[in-house]
């Protein structure tokens, strides 16, 4: 019984109404399972990202059915879709291989490996989830970039080491820039700030020593934002 499901001829599948009306089906089915596998794993989704999941399984499977084995065809939508231009950027990692797991399910679907299509998209998305789950490969501290005004008479060379030791901030003075005609100097920080260390006690502890001058605490690397 198993074998007949997952016994396929490796040629594309058939042309009919009936195998295009089951394919976009189950692609659009997968996609959802997929779009909605990321959107568990990965709470900063963004709504374009998520609909492209559930679409791209479709569009895969779509032309992989009107290529069929013609070359002529094959080149022909090489060449049509050469001339697309994405705003997008290319995302993160796991963003990437998303869009990859979701073009492959669409490749299975449209040469009409439709058992191979469920069963792989079934076991890597437990297999994110279960990842996700055991938060596997979280780092153990937050990379962040501290910007902070000091006044000139400040020694910035050790103007804050009492402060990243206390709390326990590995950091790295990144840059250094004058401002306001050299009357104050920028510090550019790279720190790591673990889950025990208390921000608001730290970033505190900085404006008592720069004299409440500006401080600002950003993440690094910034998100990309898909639109």
């Amino acid at each position: 019984m198993l074998d007949s499901l997952f016994n396929v001829s490796l040629e594309s599948a058939e042309l009919t109404f009936t195998n295009v009306i089951l394919t976009i089906a189950l692609s659009i089915v997968i996609g959802l399972v997929i779009s909605y596998t990321y959107m568990k794993t990965n709470p900063g989704y963004s709504q374009g990202f998520v609909l492209t999941m559930v679409l791209l399984p479709v569009v895969v499977s779509i032309i992989i059915l009107l290529i069929g084995s013609n070359i002529a065809r094959a080149f022909s939508l090489a060449g049509a879709f050469s001339i697309i231009r994405f705003r997008s950027a290319a995302g993160s990692p796991k963003d990437i291989t998303f869009v990859l797991f979701s073009m492959a399910a669409g490749l299975a679907c449209g040469v009409g490996a439709f058992a191979y299509g469920v069963l792989f998209t079934l076991i890597l998305c437990a297999l994110m989830v279960v990842l996700s789950v055991v938060k596997f490969g979280t780092a153990k501290s937050e990379q962040k970039t501290l910007k902070v005004t000091i006044p000139e008479n400040l020694s910035y060379e050790e103007a804050f080491e009492e402060v990243f030791s206390t709390h326990k901030v590995n950091y790295q003075l990144q840059k250094i820039r004058t401002t306001e005609l050299g009357s104050l100097y920028e510090l550019v920080y790279l720190v790591d700030i673990g889950s025990e260390t208390d921000q608001k006690a730290f970033l505190d502890d900085i404006r008592c020593r720069n004299g409440n001058l500006d401080l600002t605490l950003t993440m690094t690397p910034t998100p990309a934002i898909y639109y």
